[in-house]
């Protein structure tokens, strides 16, 4: 049995405050993590594992408040489908399980991924991690890399060694030794498996919540397709691109969104947005000022049909 109006407006009432108030914390912890762990970074792998390995506490702590971050973003997401929910009886309750997974599985990954970067970071600078990389492969490789950049701009790559083949071939079986170490690192494999669960899943729930958000009106046209198109893009690994569409949904969510909330909002049903079409003929149609009554046409006789409806018709200058 459908909830009633008075039903849907108190339950958004009572959760659109704290879950846009979360929206908002969440995307300040994204931001702030990102900011913490940004020492950890390099050109390659080894450069980044020996960052890590400098900044280890860093990059711990900014995965943690990203993964907090993550975890948040739960709640815009449960309410915004719930309100479409109770607005059409074609959304499938059943995904309500994939949109609370999803930002849990990405705030797990973030853990495990910041750990065994930090496991990996510590075999590498101990020399524990092999290459598998033979040095004439690796000679062979910088050679080739010499002849498509041409000698000039190779050696600006390696600006400052003596032997620029050398140091290439150094830095080659370097990064093969910081690439054996990461998918050598315990945590390695729980970690990609969480993050493709967790990037499939939000591209699911993206598409979904924001495909029947904007259906019933909860959304606008542009908003919705965002987050739809966004939900595409995390498949790719670019999820911090979410940032903008979830703090367009946070201040929703708090009645603070500028140009004011959907309709469907406050009238606790579905208000479709026009189509382009429904949009032209609303503007074609007259005023009704311009609208006058008429009487029908006389029959034969001279009198008018009985019964017949008073004909409209447009008004001349």
């Amino acid at each position: 049995m459908g909830k009633s109006r008075e039903q849907i407006l108190e339950w958004e009432s009572r959760w659109a405050l704290p879950a846009g108030a979360a929206t908002l914390v969440a995307i300040a912890l994204l931001i702030v993590g990102a900011i913490v762990s940004a020492p950890v970074h390099g050109d390659n792998k080894a450069e980044i594992l020996e960052a890590a390995h400098e900044h280890g506490s860093a990059l711990l702590a900014g995965g943690v408040l990203q993964a907090i971050g993550f975890a948040l973003l739960i709640a815009p997401l449960l309410v915004i489908f719930r309100a479409a929910q109770s607005r059409s009886d074609r959304v499938r309750a059943q995904l309500i399980g994939l949109i609370v997974a999803a930002p849990l599985f990405f705030a797990v990954a973030t853990v495990l991924n910041a750990s065994a970067t930090t496991e990996a970071a510590d075999q590498f600078a101990a020399g524990e991690a092999k290459s598998t990389l033979t040095a004439p492969a690796a000679a062979q490789e910088c050679r080739s890399d010499q002849q498509d950049k041409g000698s000039k701009e190779f050696s600006e790559e390696f600006a400052g060694a003596k032997d620029p083949l050398a140091a290439c071939q150094d830095e080659k079986v370097a990064d093969d030794e910081a690439a054996n170490a990461i998918s050598d690192a315990s945590l390695e494999g729980a970690a990609s498996g969480f993050a493709i669960g967790g990037r499939l899943g939000l591209a699911i729930a993206l598409l979904y919540t924001g495909l029947w958000a904007m259906r019933v009106g909860l959304l606008t046209r542009f908003w919705g397709s965002l987050g739809m198109a966004l939900g595409v893009a995390t498949l790719l690994g670019l999820v911090l691109f979410l940032v903008i569409w979830f703090l367009y949904i946070g201040l929703l969510l708090i009645g603070r969104v500028p140009g004011g909330i959907p309709p469907a909002w406050p009238a606790g049903e579905a208000i479709p947005w026009p189509t382009p079409g429904e949009k032209v003929a609303a503007e074609m149609q007259p005023p009704d000022d311009d609208v006058i009554d008429v009487d029908p046409p006389p029959t034969d006789n001279g009198s008018s049909t009985p019964g017949e409806p008073r004909r409209k018709r447009k008004k001349r200058d």
